[in-house]
């Protein structure tokens, strides 16, 4: 794929996939061009969100306010995730077109562990508005997902402190 427009992943083991990705944003929104923001996986209280909230050409869609990790869900719950990821993904795709730029955090991740129709992802990508570059981050990525992109970056772990032991912490991981 060429010319504008591209669709950009960052996905890896490593820390930095979603702050590479808001790198990005910052820049295109110092640029002047609108950006559109979804998290999957995520609640609204990531860091990164309180302030691309604050810039007025950036808008963050609004998630759940509670988020479970995969693991702590009953088949239930990941069925109703399933359910309100891909609903979620067909009001990306209503709403998007009068943007520049769209970033959807943890998209793969969300494909990856069954919580996100890949074919409907695809599908997205493959008619996306003309001239919107997408943003999506993710720990894996398919060969059908990698094949769609225009920038694949791979952020691999060499060392990281919560192999330590060491938690999260407020304003580094999240």
């Amino acid at each position: 794929m060429t010319g504008t427009g591209c669709i950009h992943i960052y996905y890896g083991d490593g820390k930095g996939k979603t702050t590479a990705a808001v790198g990005q944003i910052i820049r295109a929104a110092g640029a002047g061009l609108n950006v559109l923001v979804f998290q999957f996986l995520k609640d609204n209280s990531s860091s990164e969100r309180k302030i691309l909230e604050s810039l007025s050409n950036v808008t963050c869609l609004p998630g759940r306010e509670e988020v479970k990790f995969f693991h702590q869900m009953s088949n239930e719950e990941r069925a109703e995730a399933k359910h309100y990821n891909n609903k979620a993904l067909d009001e990306i795709v209503k709403f998007c077109s009068p943007f520049d730029v769209l970033f959807m955090d943890e998209a793969l991740c969300a494909v990856q562990l069954g919580l996100l129709s890949e074919d409907k992802l695809l599908s997205f990508l493959e008619c996306k508005p003309e001239g919107l570059e997408i943003i999506l981050t993710g720990h894996e990525v398919s060969e059908r997902v990698e094949e769609a992109a225009d920038y694949v970056t791979e952020m691999r772990k060499i060392k990281h402190p919560y192999d330590a032991g060491q938690a999260a912490r407020k304003g580094i991981e999240y």
